[in-house]
């Protein structure tokens, strides 16, 4: 028996500790439900050009936390996606509102 899955309105935001599996469960989902998937430490290290490590290094963690911030509100705009976050991402008490108000946390 094949099971279809509904079409989500919403993103669809993987949330957990580093080296959870996010990324690894974000592709597979994302294919499964015919949805593009992104992940939020890549789509960082491209807007800022530096790894994460570098901007952990120049910004610190609050730095680092208000940069991600911008990105994952950025990522929530356009079509439905399967998105997975920074390990940390979802500690952060506004990162958390936004991805809770506008998505389905997995």
């Amino acid at each position: 028996m094949i099971q279809t899955l509904p079409n989500p309105d919403r993103p669809i935001v993987l949330v957990g500790l580093m080296g959870a599996g996010k990324s690894t469960v974000g592709r597979r989902l994302a294919k499964r439900l015919g949805l593009p998937f992104t992940d939020s430490d890549s789509e960082i290290e491209s807007a800022a050009h530096r790894t994460i490590a570098e901007i952990f290094d120049s910004y610190g963690e609050s730095g680092f936390r208000d940069g991600e911030r911008r990105v994952i509100a950025r990522l929530l705009h356009g079509p439905v996606k399967v998105i997975a976050t920074g390990g940390g991402a979802f500690l952060d008490e506004r990162t958390r509102a936004l991805i809770l108000e506008r998505c389905t946390a997995i």
